[in-house]
């Protein structure tokens, strides 16, 4: 898999686009969620969030999208351009960017009749789905599943779809319009061995064609190797940072899950 290293990511933020986390702090009815959180995560890198439930991987999302306040900074800086504060309000800069978010898998009645079409033309339209679908919102959605290699799914009902092909439909609406940063919540959760290799390419191609910042939690930590550019250790702070080899290999990692994770898988 290609990794993509925007400029001198490796030594700074100077000359590149970033999304920058610092000294986040979020609490919730007096309760501490996530303490001095920071890393920085460039344009063109996929960096995988891992941490044990209740770390506040979800927590730290919603700050990301601006759901939560919280203390600390957010920012993203294009390259060569000012700071963005990504949520209450304006640092510098003048237009927020653009944030795709795709959820945890949703779960959809098997008989339900409401197709991707009327799902997705719901969602970027606000066309009612009973009515009839005009043809330049059938064709955006066309435009928007070619991307993730989807199209064939267009008139399929949501109930029907695999774990696999409910990611590609989910991650198709994310990227409409094409963000600037995509969040991408436990992805890899109900897919197949196949479909997570599919998405997983996906998320490469994604990447490459539109040199955005990927962050994404995951469980799977077998396969971090294979995408992940960065992985972030998290419990409440930030436990490690680096490579997946290196953060796998850390003491953090096995005080933290009790795991040793070699090449082979979990042992």
């Amino acid at each position: 898999m290609r990794k993509i290293k925007h400029g001198k990511a490796a030594s700074g933020c100077g000359d590149s686009c970033c999304l920058k986390l610092e000294g986040l702090n979020v609490r919730i009815q007096g309760e501490e969620i996530l303490e001095d959180v920071s890393f920085h995560l460039h344009c063109g890198e996929i960096a995988a969030l891992i941490g044990p439930n209740g770390a506040g991987k979800s927590t730290l999302f919603r700050s990301i999208l601006g759901q939560l306040p919280y203390g600390g900074s957010i920012t993203f800086t294009q390259m060569g351009g000012p700071a963005i504060r990504l949520a209450g309000g304006t640092v510098m800069g003048e237009t927020r960017p653009l944030i795709g978010y795709v959820p945890q898998s949703p779960s959809f009645d098997r008989g339900d009749p409401v197709s991707v079409l009327d799902f997705f033309t719901a969602a970027t339209a606000k066309w009612p789905v009973w009515l009839p679908v005009p043809k330049k919102y059938r064709d955006r959605c066309r435009r928007s599943l070619e991307r993730v290699h989807g199209e064939d799914l267009l008139d399929k009902p949501m109930g029907g779809l695999s774990g696999g092909q409910l990611q590609r439909v989910l991650l198709a609406l994310a990227l409409e319009p094409v963000p600037h940063i995509l969040v991408l919540d436990e992805p890899l959760s109900g897919v197949d061995m196949e479909g997570e290799h599919q998405l997983l390419e996906m998320l490469d191609e994604i990447r490459t064609n539109y040199d955005l910042s990927i962050l994404l939690s995951t469980h799977d930590f077998a396969t971090l190797g294979s995408f992940a550019d960065k992985v972030i250790l998290l419990n409440k702070r930030v436990l490690k940072v680096g490579t997946p080899d290196e953060v796998i290999a850390s003491p953090e990692f096995y005080q933290t899950f009790h795991l040793r994770v070699g090449k082979g898988g979990e042992r």
